[in-house]
């Protein structure tokens, strides 16, 4: 799983001093790293803060003070009250169970 970075963060930089047009077919010529069209599957993890209240997705904050999701709304009341912030939740979280290498072996197997 280490050794994808470097090229993940290649692929990512390759095109930086290319200029590129706010346009689908100006962004449709940017160069694919080499990398992508070898991949036959990939995983993305998303993961942090979010995380504590475990409800809904990750974009908890917007259903609860953006949207003002009615589900959200009642779920987060009732558990945490109608005075604690989004922001409170960041002390509590935590990672203690954050094993990349666990992870990478799941896949892997998978």
């Amino acid at each position: 799983m280490r050794s994808i970075l470097p090229g993940l963060l290649l692929g990512l930089t390759s095109g930086a001093n290319s200029k590129y047009e706010p346009n689908w077919d100006s962004l449709m010529t940017r160069p694919l790293p080499e990398w992508f069209d070898d991949e036959k599957i990939g995983v993305f993890l998303h993961w942090g803060v979010f995380s504590v209240p475990s409800f809904g997705t990750e974009w908890y904050w917007w259903a609860l003070d953006g949207a003002k999701s009615t589900a959200t709304l009642a779920f987060h009341n009732k558990t945490y009250g109608p005075d604690f912030p989004y922001a409170s939740f960041a002390p509590m979280f935590k990672a203690e169970f954050f094993n990349p290498d666990e992870w990478a072996g799941i896949f892997k197997d998978a």
